[in-house]
């Protein structure tokens, strides 16, 4: 039987706990012979993350790190890549004093480097020589921190004093990543400079890994085989035989190429309209895995349609892996197997481990390890609907998922709230597959748009360009457009339009709040409210990423203030929730703190919940918890009913 109940007063079976406690994040996979390992964060745990080993064929997991070990990298502030394995030996980052420590097996661990002001990220381990691969970050000097290509030595010295910081191999350079070191030496590598970011214009250059431990490391003979002032070449690997493997974007695509060195020309493998990576917001991606000298594993998107796939090198034939709509990520291959996160349309992700096939058969994917326990039945999950609609660039596009749940429907002619979901970046992607953040607001009543504006990955680089210099402005009516086309389609109630976002996403909301009339209230966390206060106060990583976005500063400084939301509070005409991290070092939290102060002063209701401890982005349990809690309670009070959860109360100021 079913109840009637308000829209966004739904009893739910997906609860908070179940989004943090019940739930682990499962990351950056890897095959070592015959094992399999990977990373796992748990929000339990303060966000704490974890390696994690079990036998590839199947068998007990075992926690490789220590206990209480937090395997993050603060490099480019974002991390990714903190962590490499090769014949049983494990190198990773520890968050708390940024130093690499070495694992043996089941052994303790043993700093490689000295306790200071260097970060590292996008390790590799390579035993064989003795060393380590990695980008280091230095902090120690005056002005901008120093991004680096460096080797460290493997076995740890005796004495403290004598810990190796690393051998600089990359620099004079921005900023580097991915150190990729073939069988016979040669290393290639990416790298680029202000005012760029990876998805801009990038150089891959390879040069040639000589010394040793006992006499040295260098790089010689460094050339560039890809890239350009706009071109961007990411994700170098290396076959067997010696052919290298990149992505590359000339085509206005992120294709793959194949570069067999000398000065013969890359030729295309797949030419096409898909991505075949991710902007590199993080390091340490794997969007594909080298098999052999024949074969790659790849995941592909084509317009938001998201797939993996089987690449012949020779032919480019691609024979798919999985379901049409399930991503993978994490990509890793070994011992004639293939392990991924695999993302899915209908459930939870988890990784899972498939032998690879020998003919067409399809892959039969043993599930490992899950993200979640929780298992909805079909009727009671959200999917996707692929969405678009107008704008004077060209279509717009985004996914739409209705309010669900069997056990309840909602007073007869009523519409549901719409929650526009406005991604982080700017230039990042939505992908359809499941969320169980999405579940969470779908299975209460609401509505919910996830919305790629311009600008966002997937569809190309012209529509990812859509956003150079005009950000605020195209994403502010992209979001807008889409919220009002689902209330002129009836999928959403027109008067109970919400904005979300966080970070870049959370610029967009505060924008659209203060530059149009089309919602009813905001939720930012960790928000923009200044371009100009974060051109002045940000990392070295984003520091000169506005130049694309908006201008080059000061130069376009009236660009800067007028784009502003704080510049526009008289505009601000609707309710506003703001969530910020006292820590947060990309986004300063005196900006949640001033536009909370100007909603106050025109009188709107506002709620502005600062949380201890906690950076750009909440890791801790608790504090996704009172997060989640605290945008039920202050979308009931503000649309007149009350949340079916028992959630604790917020003060919402100048709210009768």
């Amino acid at each position: 039987m079913t109840t009637t109940a308000p829209h966004g007063s739904w009893p739910s079976p997906v609860t908070v706990d179940q989004l943090t406690s019940a739930s682990v994040g499962l990351a950056e996979v890897h095959v070592d012979g015959g094992d399999l390992y990977w990373l796992e964060a748990h929000a339990e745990q303060g966000g704490r993350c974890s390696v994690w080993r079990a036998p590839l064929a199947g068998g007990t997991a075992v926690e490789v790190t220590p206990p209480g070990a937090n395997v993050r990298s603060r490099v480019h502030e974002y991390g990714g890549g903190a962590w490499g394995v090769a014949d049983g030996v494990v190198v990773y980052s520890e968050m708390a004093d940024g130093r690499l420590h070495r694992v043996d097996g089941d052994g303790p661990a043993r700093a490689l480097t000295p306790a200071g002001d260097l970060r590292f990220a996008d390790v590799r381990v390579h035993p064989d020589r003795g060393l380590v691969l990695a980008v280091r970050e230095d902090h120690g000097g005056p002005g901008e921190c120093v991004n680096t290509v460096v080797a460290v030595a493997l076995e740890p010295a005796a004495d403290e004093a004598d810990l190796d910081p690393g051998t600089v191999l990359v620099d004079g350079v921005d900023f580097c990543s991915t150190p990729e070191l073939a069988a016979d030496g040669r290393l290639a590598f990416v790298t680029w400079d202000h005012p760029a970011m990876p998805w801009d214009a990038t150089a891959l250059s390879v040069g040639t890994l000589a010394g040793d431990a006992a006499s040295g490391w260098r790089l010689e003979d460094v050339a560039q085989v890809a890239g350009g002032p706009s071109v961007s070449a990411v994700h170098p690997r290396w076959t067997p035989g010696g052919t290298l493997v990149l992505v590359d974007d000339r085509s206005g695509w992120w294709n793959l190429y194949a570069w067999s060195g000398g000065d013969g020309e890359d030729r295309p493998l797949h030419p096409a309209e898909a991505e075949f990576c991710e902007p590199g917001w993080v390091l340490g991606q794997t969007p594909y895995a080298v098999v052999d000298d024949t074969t790659l594993v790849c995941a592909l998107n084509r317009s938001g349609v998201l797939s993996t796939a089987l690449l012949d090198l020779g032919t480019g034939d691609l024979h798919p892996l999985t379901a049409e709509g399930t991503e993978a990520s994490a990509l890793a291959v070994g011992d004639g197997r293939v392990a991924a996160v695999l993302h899915h349309p209908d459930r939870p992700a988890g990784l899972a481990v498939a032998v690879l096939p020998a003919g067409d058969e399809p892959l039969a994917w043993d599930e490992r390890r899950r993200s979640s326990d929780l298992a909805l039945p079909p009727g009671a999950v959200s999917r996707a609907e692929a969405v678009s609609w107008d704008s004077p660039r060209g279509p717009v596009h985004g996914f739409y998922y209705p309010p669900t749940n069997p056990d309840v429907v909602a007073p007869e002619g009523s519409l549901p709230p719409l929650v526009t979901l406005s991604h982080g970046g700017p230039t990042s992607f939505s992908s359809p597959a499941f969320s169980l953040s999405y579940q969470f607001w779908t299975s209460r009543g609401y509505a919910v748009l996830d919305v790629n504006y311009g600008g966002s990955t997937g569809y190309g680089r012209a529509y990812r360009e859509r956003l150079v210099g005009t950000w605020g402005l195209v994403d502010v009516a992209d979001c807008a457009d889409g919220a009002r086309a689902m209330g002129d389609q009836g999928r959403a109630d027109p008067d109970r339009l919400v904005v979300k976002g966080g970070s870049a996403g959370g610029y967009t909301t505060l924008r659209a709040l203060t530059a149009t009339d089309v919602f009813a209230a905001g939720i930012s966390s960790y928000g923009i409210g200044s371009l100009e206060a974060l051109a002045l106060d940000t990392h070295k990583f984003e520091s000169r990423y506005l130049d694309g976005l908006v201008g080059p500063y000061p130069e376009a400084r009236d660009v800067y203030v007028e784009r502003s939301p704080l510049t526009h509070v008289d505009s601000l005409a609707a309710p506003i929730l703001l969530l910020q991290g006292t820590e947060d070092k990309v986004v300063p939290p005196a900006q949640a703190e001033e536009m909370a102060d100007a909603a106050r002063r025109k009188g709107l209701p506002v709620a502005l919940i600062m949380f201890e401890g906690e950076g750009h982005g909440f890791r801790r349990a608790e504090n996704i918890r009172r997060s989640l809690e605290a945008q039920q309670y202050f979308l009931g009070r503000l649309f007149g009913f009350t949340p079916a959860d028992d959630v604790q109360p917020v003060e919402i100021e100048n709210l009768a």
